[in-house]
């Protein structure tokens, strides 16, 4: 479907697939995420926890996974501390 369709629309996408077990394992808590966005980033973190890289900084994590920026994990990690006090 066409990406301006869909957002004119305010249809749901489903989330990027990443590598096999991650995508296994992260399906089991989609259900807690109200935006693709967010569960995105709960898989990306996840691939970056996983990684071979030396400092599993956001910044580091971002490169991994291709993100341009790490903005948007960081987003989500401060959203995530805001909602579990």
């Amino acid at each position: 479907m066409d990406v301006e369709l869909q957002i004119l629309k305010h249809l749901a996408r489903d989330a990027h697939p990443t590598v096999a077990i991650v995508d296994e394992y992260c399906a089991e808590y989609k259900d807690l995420f109200k935006e693709v966005r967010n569960y995105e980033c709960f898989k990306y973190l996840h691939m970056g926890i996983i990684s071979t890289i030396k400092r599993k900084s956001l910044p580091e994590i971002a490169k991994v996974v291709s993100k341009n920026s790490a903005q948007s994990l960081h987003h989500f990690l401060a959203f995530f501390r805001l909602v579990s006090k």
